[in-house]
C-alpha cells in the first residue's frame, strides 16, 4: 500500500494524522492512502515558502524562465510516467492523460517569456523634470486550490506563472488523485527550483480553510465546482486576499439548420463524452434549432454513441475510462433518474454498465436525453458526467436565449457555416468562452482563461497577461532629481498645493 505525503521545503513527507483513501476508478480497489495536512502543517509551509521566495524574487526573471524552460523538458522526458500515473489515480485514458499534462505544458511555455511579460512602462518627461515609470513585482506567497479532473493542468495553470513572477507557491490538489501533484514539485526541483518555492500540502476542507485564512498568503486561485468557489472566494476576500475562483459550467453547442452534421456530431461526442464528461469545459447541451435539425442531429449521435468504446484507462481503443468515484458515479444515476422523472425522453440509458473483468469499476455507458427542457433541475444543474442533453429551439434567438439565461457561463459553441449567424452570437451570447466550429474552445496559453457568472468569481482570468496581472502588484515611480546646473532658477514653492503637471 503506498502512501502519499506532502512535499515541503524540497523534501517528501508522508506524516500525517489522518489519511484518505485514493482508489483506483479501473477496479474499485484502494491502492494507496494520501496524508491529509492541519493548520499547522499550513503554517510552517508558508513559513518555509516565505523565506525561500526571497531569494527566488531577487533572481532575475531570465534565470528563472530558465529553470521553467528546464522543467518543460523534463515534462516532455517523462510525459508517459506521468500519463500513467495520472490515468491510474482519475481513470481517464492515458491519451487524455497525455493531453492533460500538454495543456499544462503549454502555460508552461507561455510562463518562459515572462522578462518580456514584466516589463513594465516609462514616461519620460510627464513634468517639468519629472518622469514616471511602474513596475511589476511578486505578492510573496501564494496559493492554489485544485480539483480532481486535471491534477496536472490546472496546477500548472496556476504556479507557472506565479513562479515566473518571483513568487512562491502552496498547492493544495484533489486528495482523489494526488501523486501527480507531488512528482510535477520533484521535477521543479530536478529543474533547478530552489527547495521551498513549491510546496504541496495534501488534505481537505481543513488544508482548504488554513490557507483561506493564513495571514502571509497573498493571493488564492481556485477550481472546483461553483458552491464551493462562491465560498472560497468570500472567505478569502474577507481576509483580505486576491482571489481568483472558477465554478462549474453547463456548456452549450448550438446547431443551425446550415450546420455541418458530420463534423458537429464528431465534435459533440468528444465533447460531450470525453474523459466520462467530468470537464468543467465540456458539451453536455447540445441545441439543435428546427425539429429538422434535430431528428437528423439525434439519429447520427445514436450512431455514433452505439459506435464508443469505454475502457480502462490503459486501453489505447478506449474513447473514454471510468469516473473518478463510487460517490460520483452514484451522483450522476442520479440526474439521470432525476431527468426521467421530470419528463425527459431517455434514449440511451448509461446505468448498469460494467466491464468483464472490472465490474466494481466506477464505469458509466454514454446516456442520451431528448426533449429536454429549461425548467427541469437536471438541466439547470452540472451533471459533469457522460450525459448529454439535447434542448430543441425553435429558432435562432431561442438558441441564443438559452446559455445567455443559464446560471453557468463558462464556455459555449455554435455550429454554423454562416458567417453572420454566427458573429452575432459572438457578439452577443453572455457566456466568458465562445466556440465557432469549435465545441470546447479552451483559450490558447496566452490568451486566457475564464467563465462569467456562476462560472467564474473574481476580476482576472487564468493565465495568459491575466495570469501576470494577478501574480504581480504594479508599483508606479514618480521621480525628480535636483537641477544641478550652477544658477539654475529656483522653483517656486508648492510644497502646499496638490501636484499637477501644468
Amino acid at each position: 500500500m503506498r502512501t502519499i505525503g506532502h512535499f515541503i521545503g524540497g523534501q517528501y513527507s508522508s506524516a500525517a494524522a489522518r489519511t484518505s483513501d485514493v482508489y483506483d476508478p479501473n477496479t474499485g480497489l484502494v491502492q494507496a492512502v494520501v496524508g491529509l495536512g492541519n493548520a499547522a502543517l499550513v503554517d510552517a509551509a508558508v513559513r518555509n515558502a516565505a523565506a525561500a521566495q526571497i531569494g527566488w524574487a531577487a533572481t532575475n526573471p531570465q534565470r528563472r524562465a530558465r529553470v521553467l524552460f528546464e522543467f518543460k523538458r523534463l515534462l516532455e522526458r517523462d510525459m508517459d510516467s506521468l500519463a500513467y500515473l495520472l490515468s491510474s489515480e482519475h481513470g481517464k485514458v492515458i491519451a487524455d492523460a497525455k493531453g492533460d499534462i500538454q495543456r499544462g505544458l503549454e502555460v508552461v511555455e507561455f510562463a518562459c517569456g515572462i522578462p518580456h511579460l514584466l516589463k513594465g512602462d516609462y514616461t519620460q518627461g510627464a513634468g517639468p523634470g519629472i518622469d514616471v515609470y511602474s513596475m511589476r513585482q511578486a505578492l510573496g506567497v501564494v496559493a492554489g486550490i485544485t480539483p480532481f479532473n486535471f491534477p496536472a493542468m490546472i496546477p500548472m495553470w496556476m504556479f507557472a506563472p506565479a513562479l515566473a513572477c518571483g513568487n512562491a507557491f502552496i498547492l493544495k490538489p484533489s486528495e482523489r488523485d494526488p501523486s501527480v501533484p507531488v512528482r510535477l514539485a520533484e521535477l521543479l526541483i530536478e529543474a533547478g527550483l530552489p527547495a521551498g518555492v513549491l510546496n504541496v500540502i495534501q488534505g481537505d476542507k481543513t488544508v482548504v480553510d488554513a490557507i483561506l485564512d493564513h495571514s502571509d498568503i497573498k493571493a488564492v486561485s481556485f477550481v472546483g465546482s461553483s458552491d464551493i468557489a462562491q465560498y472560497v472566494y468570500g472567505r478569502g476576500a474577507q481576509n483580505g486576499k486576491r482571489m481568483q475562483c472558477m465554478g462549474g459550467a453547463k456548456n452549450h453547442g448550438i446547431v443551425l439548420p446550415d450546420a455541418d452534421l458530420d463534423q458537429a456530431v464528431n465534435d459533440i461526442m468528444g465533447a460531450a463524452y470525453g474523459s466520462a464528461g467530468e470537464r468543467c469545459m465540456a458539451l453536455p447541451v447540445v441545441v439543435p434549432v428546427g425539429d429538422k435539425t434535430a431528428d437528423a442531429l439525434r439519429g447520427r449521435l445514436l450512431s455514433a454513441i452505439d459506435g464508443l468504446r469505454v475502457g480502462v484507462s490503459t486501453d489505447a481503443e478506449a474513447q473514454y475510462g471510468s469516473v473518478v468515484s463510487a460517490a460520483h458515479k452514484a451522483r450522476i444515476e442520479s440526474y439521470i433518474q432525476m431527468g426521467v422523472d421530470e419528463g425527459a425522453e431517455l434514449v440511451r440509458d448509461g446505468r448498469g454498465f460494467s466491464l468483464q473483468g472490472h465490474e466494481n469499476g466506477y464505469f458509466l455507458g454514454p446516456t442520451l436525453f431528448d426533449r429536454v427542457t429549461p425548467v427541469m433541475k437536471s438541466y439547470q444543474d452540472e451533471i459533469f458526467g457522460p450525459v448529454l442533453q439535447m434542448v430543441r429551439a425553435g429558432s435562432f434567438e431561442a438558441a441564443l436565449e438559452l446559455p445567455s439565461r443559464h446560471a453557468y457561463g463558462n464556455g459555449v459553441a455554435i455550429f454554423t457555416r454562416n458567417g453572420d449567424y454566427a458573429r452575432q452570437f459572438a457578439d452577443r451570447v453572455d457566456v466568458g468562452m465562445v466556440g465557432i466550429n469549435v465545441p470546447i474552445p479552451v483559450p490558447v496559453a496566452y490568451h486566457s482563461f475564464g467563465g462569467w457568472k456562476r462560472s467564474g468569481f473574481g476580476d482576472l482570468n487564468q493565465y495568459g497577461e491575466d495570469g501576470v496581472r494577478f501574480y504581480t502588484k504594479v508599483k508606479t515611480v514618480t521621480q525628480r532629481w535636483p537641477a544641478s546646473v550652477a544658477g539654475a532658477a529656483a522653483t517656486p514653492d508648492q510644497s502646499f498645493v496638490i501636484p499637477t503637471m501644468n
